[in-house]
Formats: structure tokens, sequence, C-alpha cells
């Protein structure tokens, strides 16, 4: 789970929205601001709201582009006074500055799950230069003395206070890094563009040297080490914000345990409780629950640089989670009864161990709080479990609510107590045959619809389910609350099935208008976090209008004119700093414009285009000059423009060249697959044979990234992880090879292309999604010229029913959640879009397609 979209699901029910929009009851509500906020401009300053910020600035202030910059740290309950001290500092002195304008901002930037990178960060102000910056930040530590904020990992502490410093951009200026994502930039010593490092980590750039009055404070920094644990730090399981969790030994006994760290005033829960707080109540739940064999025993507890660490014994086996790779039958392509069988056996005793678990720590008295497949560890000889992860643990008589939870187990927020682990126990019931129980977040009433589909693919006994149905629905009036003979199924639940084609599309395209939200600025159509995450995002191919309105046409759906007025008018001047790129940016924009018959404002957007450093774009389709290079051409052909045709070349030498010195990830949108693409679309039109053996060459790159995986079938390497979807994995250099294979003969690719598609074949994909979903997989299969079995219309059909216990309703119309699962989306890489595309595409004697990738020939 990417914990980051969590922060999206407050300020919209059905959709991922900016935290910043969070709506507030009459002023005084969750997005309430701070009374500091509303205070009237002063004659010769400014003020801008942008996101989480609201920035004020004198109209003659003169800021350098780049600096030491000074940031102030807060918790919750000191955050006000600090904020109008802060203020009443810089205003008389005429000093920019930017702050978090509510308390529910403050919250989420400093939650468990936030950005670390970002934590802690509540006041940004702006010296003039160094000396300014060494004045400013002592008579703000002045100022702020006592007070106190959560250290903020980024930057260098000022003392023992709330003050912090970091070198950094001061104004808003993009490049891109290695990987080919568009960051905020700073000028090296050479004046180029590099990435302004923002990690969770203090550093300083290469090119800079520190003022000499920062030296006591990078002494006292690097004065703190781990030297004085009496445990030895062996490696990092993984980081919150509030902290990690290490695997370590006892220095004299040679013990492994595990060190769980906190950070204080940081990775605050729902309650607001930060990390010291929540580690303290792990340890006095696991204390309590001392002697039982389904929890770990407390061995030590520290402090250390004021971070607070909690030994506890260290606990052999694998997490629950794991074991869905490992052993569910559902990822292969054609699962016997007999796997099915003996998983559903499993899975039962699984839970029944779970189940025991749970009743003991009740029996003590004691809330769980937390249970999910990541906080369950099985024994290696899968006989015994134990439960992990105590800190959200609470008595019973507390009666409180669930404050920390994974979205696939959280309960409704009326439950209390015991009750909080009984809904999660209902939810693993579900989670143990389809792991796609945070759909309940979005709506409860999916759990009768997922009950159906495991009782009509496993033989596990209706009541098992029928018993989770009633836990999860109690309380909602549903009719499948307590009644195991209650009517459920696919039929009961979506207005149409995806595979009834062309009712389908209509409900879809009924769900994607209904969405709308014309009066927006930054978005018309709801979709992924991407939307937020770069300026013009809402107009994006990948994530915004553009690839809804394409996906809306090529599908043959009713267009929608005020979505695509709305995309004229933002384009005529898009925001700075938006994308050049294909999916993220400009090019996208300008290619569905001219599919669209806006010609002439699609060559407008591309000349906005070339007059940006273009040439300095990453190699990829996603971001870089494959993408700019296909559109390029592409409105080369369609207008005979000479010059769009020679910028399409040089996006091809740039990309070629880039390739050769390789890539650090593969596949169709990021890797050395997309820029094939645009080598043999250039070839198509050229005939040169250089531009084919470029593009064999970058799909052989990407093909050595790859491994084989589940059921013999060819998967993107990831080291942790393989991927087979269309996007980032390896389904996507499958597409690719079949158009190269269409144009020239090559053994090893078409061994190839036919372990690819074995990737695409699979019962079971976690997300409904074009680009990681089972809806690529459809795409593909209907696509492709492999031969065997599995392609064509019986493996679309396969895919088109998984896509079925994925879809959800909106307005009472077929719709799809987008990434993670916890909103729906109506984008095209991630949502209701991309599905509608994708089963247009698969659909017979039909020319819809991804763009640059026509249908092909089927032999």
């Amino acid at each position: 789970m990417n914990k980051g979209y969590a922060v999206f699901c407050d300020a919209d029910r059905h959709f991922y929205d900016a935290p910043h929009r969070l709506p507030s009851a009459g002023g005084a509500g969750h997005g309430a601001l701070y009374e500091a906020a509303h205070r009237p401009v002063p004659e010769g300053w400014q003020r801008h709201r942008a996101g989480d910020w609201l920035a004020w600035r004198p109209l003659d202030a003169q800021l350098p582009p780049q600096g030491w910059k000074i940031h102030v740290s807060a918790v919750l309950d000191n955050a006000e006074s600090i904020l109008e001290r802060v203020m009443d500092y810089c205003v008389p002195r005429g000093i920019a500055f930017k702050f978090v304008p509510s308390r529910y901002l403050l919250h989420t930037r400093n939650a468990k799950y936030a950005d670390r990178a970002a934590s802690g960060k509540f006041i940004t102000v702006y010296p003039a230069d160094d000396t300014r910056c060494r004045v400013v930040a002592e008579e703000l530590s002045a100022l702020l003395a006592g007070e106190v904020g959560p250290y903020i990992l980024s930057d260098l502490r000022w003392g023992d206070g709330p003050v912090h410093l970091r070198y950094g951009g001061f104004t808003e200026r993009g490049c891109y890094d290695a990987e080919g994502h568009l960051r905020p930039a700073v000028e090296d010593a050479t004046g180029k563009l590099v990435p302004d490092q923002r990690g969770p980590s203090f550093r300083i750039p290469d090119w800079v040297t520190p003022p000499a009055f920062l030296r006591p404070h990078l002494d006292a920094r690097n004065a703190t080490t781990v030297t004085g644990l009496p445990y030895t730090v062996e490696r990092a399981l993984h980081f919150s914000n509030g902290g990690g969790v290490y695997i370590g030994r006892h220095n004299e006994t040679g013990e492994k345990v595990v060190l769980k760290e906190a950070r204080p005033y940081a990775g605050l829960a729902a309650d607001g409780a930060d990390a010291v707080t929540r580690l303290e109540r792990e340890q006095d739940a696991l204390e309590r629950l001392s002697g039982l064999p389904y929890t770990p025993e407390v061995r030590d507890s520290l402090t250390l640089g004021g971070h607070r660490f909690l030994v506890l014994e260290f606990i052999e086996g694998k997490p629950l989670n794991s074991f869905f790779a490992r052993r569910h039958p559902l990822i292969d392509t054609d699962p016997d009864p007999r796997a099915l069988a003996e998983y559903t056996e499993w899975a039962l005793r699984i839970h029944r161990l779970v189940e025991e678990a749970v009743e003991a720590v009740h029996a003590r008295g004691v809330v769980f709080n937390d249970l999910h497949l990541f906080n369950i560890m099985v024994a290696e000889d899968e006989s015994s479990v134990v439960l992990l992860d105590f800190e959200a643990a609470a008595h019973v008589d507390d009666n409180s609510r669930q404050t920390v939870a994974h979205p696939a187990f959280v309960a409704p927020a009326d439950r209390r107590g015991f009750d909080v682990d009984r809904y999660a126990l209902a939810c693993l019931r579900l989670a143990l045959f389809l792991p796609l129980t945070s759909l309940l977040i979005i709506d409860r009433a999916k759990a009768r619809h997922l009950a159906e589909v495991a009782a009509e693919r496993f033989p596990v006994d209706r009541a098992f389910l029928d018993a989770a149905v009633a836990e999860i629905l109690r309380d909602t009036g549903d009719p499948a609350a307590g009644n195991a003979n209650s009517p459920s199924g696919t039929d009961d639940f979506l207005p149409v099935r995806p595979a009834d084609w062309p009712r389908s599309r209509d409900s879809m395209a009924r769900a994607i208008l209904a969405s709308a939200t014309p009066d927006r600025e930054d978005r018309f159509f709801p979709g992924d976090i991407a939307q937020f995450a770069t300026p013009g995002g809402g107009m994006s191919f990948g994530y915004g209008t553009a690839g809804v309105l394409y996906a809306l046409a090529e599908s043959g759906a009713e267009r929608c004119v005020p979505a695509e007025e709305w995309l004229l008018q933002k384009v005529k001047e898009p925001a700075s700093g938006t994308p050049l790129g294909f999916y993220d940016g400009l090019a996208g924009v300008a290619w569905s414009l001219h599919r669209l018959g806006h010609t002439q404002p699609a060559l407008e957007t591309v000349d906005l285009i070339l007059d940006q450093p273009w040439r300095e774009l990453p190699p990829d389709l996603h971001s870089g000059t494959a993408g700019l290079g296909l559109v390029l051409g592409g409105l080369a052909a369609d207008t005979g423009d000479p010059a769009l045709y020679e910028a399409a070349l040089r996006c091809a030498e740039l990309a070629a060249t880039a390739v050769a010195g390789g890539l650090p990830r593969a596949g169709l949108l990021h890797g050395a697959t997309g820029v094939a693409l645009l080598l043999i679309r250039l070839y198509e039109r050229t005939g040169q044979d250089g531009l084919l053996d470029l593009a064999a060459d970058a799909l052989r790159r990407d093909l050595a990234r790859c491994k084989p995986s589940v059921g013999g079938s060819l998967q993107v390497d990831e080291g942790r992880r393989t991927m087979p979807y269309v996007g980032e994995g390896s389904v996507g250099i499958g597409m690719v090879l079949d158009d190269y294979l269409a144009h020239r003969p090559d053994d090893d690719f078409e061994q190839a292309r036919g372990q690819i598609v074995r990737a695409a074949q699979s019962h079971f994909y976690a997300q409904p999604g074009l680009f990681r979903g089972a809806a690529g997989m459809a795409l593909h299969l209907g696509r492709t010229t492999a031969p065997g079995p599995g392609t064509g219309t019986a493996g679309v059909q396969r895919q088109l029913t998984t896509l079925g216990w994925h879809a959800m309703t909106y307005r009472g119309q077929l719709a799809f959640p987008g990434e993670q699962m916890m909103r729906l989306s109506m984008d095209l890489s991630t949502g209701t879009a991309g599905v509608l595309l994708a089963l247009a595409a698969a659909s017979p004697d039909s020319t819809a397609h991804l763009p640059f990738l026509p249908p092909l020939r089927r032999p």
C-alpha cells in the first residue's frame, strides 16, 4: 500500500482530492483556517494560496532564486501561537514567508504516513542572504525559546528548538531526475538545473560551502550516533514518519531483536498521539499480554538523542500478506480444483489461528485495533501465528475509536472496543480469498459482492462468508446483515457487467460525466493524486481531462463539449511549471485536442512546447522525448509540416542516445520500450532499417530486465517484486514486441512475447486499471498477434470477469476504483476512463486503441 494516498481521502468520500480542499463546517470544521490566515494583507504585500501553503510576500522583495531557508516546526497545541509570533516578526521587517494555514493540514503533514521529507515544516521563512539568515535564525530561535516541534529530517536543527535550516530553492524551477520524474530544481556551480534534494535526511549540495555560523549546529548534529545503544542495528525493515523499525542484536547476549524507534511530536495518529505516545501504548499492551504465545515479549526500552526505542523479541516467520503471492491459486493462469480446495483448507485454518490469537488478546482486556495482513506473522511451519504492532492497542474499558488502521481493514467510525477487531476479522475472511476489502471504504455493500465471487471460485462454506458480510454490514440497514439467505451477487451490486458491451460503455460514460466538476480550476474530472503533483495535472492525458476525452471519443461514447471547452481554455495559458510530456503534460493535451478535431489549438500547444527546453526531457514515453516525438511525428504526418517531422527525428535521436547509456527503469511508460515504439513508428514512415535496429536494441535492454515468474510468465524484475503490467511491467513490452515483429522476424522476441502473454492471463490482479491492472491485460490479449491459447476473445473474457470483481457504482452507474482502491477514479491511467478505453479496444472489430498502438492484423 502506498500510504501517501490516505491523506487524499478526507476531502471527498468518493474521489481522491487535495487535502486543502477539505470543507469546514461554518468556518469551524476540520478545514477551518487559523485566525492568522484571515489577517488582512498589509499595504505593499501580496498573499497567494498554493495547495497546503499560504504565502505572504512584500511586493518589492528581491529574493535570490536559491539559498538557505528557515523552517519552523510546531505541534498542534502551540502552532497558532507560533504562527502569530512569526508573522508579527516577519511583516514589519519585510521578510517573505509561507505557512500551513490550518490545524488539519498541519496534522496531515505530521501524520504517521506523511512524507518524511516534508514532515514538520509548518512555516518557511526566506532570508535575503546568508548574513540576514543568521540574524533571522538567531532572533526566531530566541522568540520561540521553549517551544517544541518535531525535528525536520531534511533540515539542520538550530539548537534544540523548533527552528531549522536547509539550502534549497526559493523560486519554482523544475528539472528531471535520473528516473524521469519532474523535480524542484536548483542551479549547481555551473549554472545547470539539478534536482533540489528533499529527502528525509540533511544534505548540503556539493558546490555549497555552509556559512560559518552553522558550524556549532552541524557539530551538535554529528555528535548524536547509535553507538550509545547496547544493541547493534543490522538492517532497517521499514520507515514511517514516526520512526523506523530495525533488526538488531544485543551486544552482550547476541539475541536477535526488533527495535522500534519513535520520534517525539511526529507520526501523529488520528487522535493526535505522537509516535512516542503510541510506542508507550504498545509497551503497556504487550506487558499486559506477556506470556501469550500470540504476541512478542518486551525486552527493553530506552531513549537516545530524544528518540524512544522499544526492544522486542524477534519473531521468526513471514507476514500473512506474503503468502498471497506464494499460495493463492488465482494468480495462476488455470488453477485446478485441487489447488482451489487446498488453498481453501489452508485459508480457513489460518483464519482460525488468527481468531484464537485475537480471542486470547481480548481475554486480557486488550483491543488490538490494527489487525491486517501485514500485522500477522505466520510461523515457517504455518502451525501458529503471532500478532505484531500494538501501537494502536487500547484497554477495552477505554471504549476508544480506532486511530491507526490499514484501509482494507479499517472499521466504521461507530465501532468501539472488541467490535473493531471483530470487523477486521470479518474483512480477513473475505481478504484471504479476494484481497479487495479496501473497496469497503467506498461502499461496504461491496462485501456481499466479494462474498459471492469467493463462493463461486472456492469450495468454501457459504456460512463462513455470510458471517463476514453480516458483521461488516451490521447497523447499516442492509438486508444482508444478519441474514445468510438474503440475495447477493454481481447483478445485484453492479448496474451492468463490464463484459456487457456496449451497455457497460454507456454506463461508464454516464458515471464519468456525472463526476464532472466544471467550476473547478484545477480539474474537470476526478482522478489520481497525480493531478495535484504538478501544475496542470488536471489537464493531462494520463490523469486529467485530455485522457478522459480521448477515451470517450475512442469508445464511441457521448462527447463532453463543456470539458473540451474547459481544456481549450486552460491550455491557452498553462500554469508555470506544467510538464511537457505526453502522459503528464502538454504533449498529451495537444494530441488529444488534435484527435478531437481541434488541430489549430493543438499546433499552438506544440509551439509552446518547442519554445521550452524540451531537449532536456528524459527519454521515456510517459514524460519525455519518446512521447513528444510520437506526438510530433503524428502531427507531421497529418499536417505535412516538415519542421514537426524534423523535431520528431531529433526526439528519436535524443531518446536512442539515452537508451544506449542505460535507463534506470524498464517498460512501456518509463523504460526503453517507449523509445522503441517511437523508433518503430518512424521506421514505418521512412523505411530506414537503422531505426528498426535501434528499436530492437531498446527492446532487448528491457527484456534483459525481465525474469520468469508464476506459471512460466515473463515479468519485469524490480528486485523486491516482479511486474506484469502494461505501464511498468512486461505486458507493455509485449505490446511493442508485437509491433516490431510485424516488420521483422526475431526468434528471441517471438519466444519472449509468448511468455509475456502468460503474464496477462492470471485470474486475479490486485487492481483494475489500464496501466497497473486487469484492464490493460484485457487490452493486450485482445490486440496481440502472439499465437497460443488464452488470447483473443477467450482471454479477454477472463479479464472482463476479473474487472467485475473490482467494479463499483457511482450514482447508479458502473465505475472503477483508482490506484490503491481507496477512492474511485475517472482518469485514463488509473481509473474508469482507462477501463472504458481497454474494453472498447478489446471489443470485436473496434478501432479504439492506446495512443500510438493501433490495432494489429491478427492471423
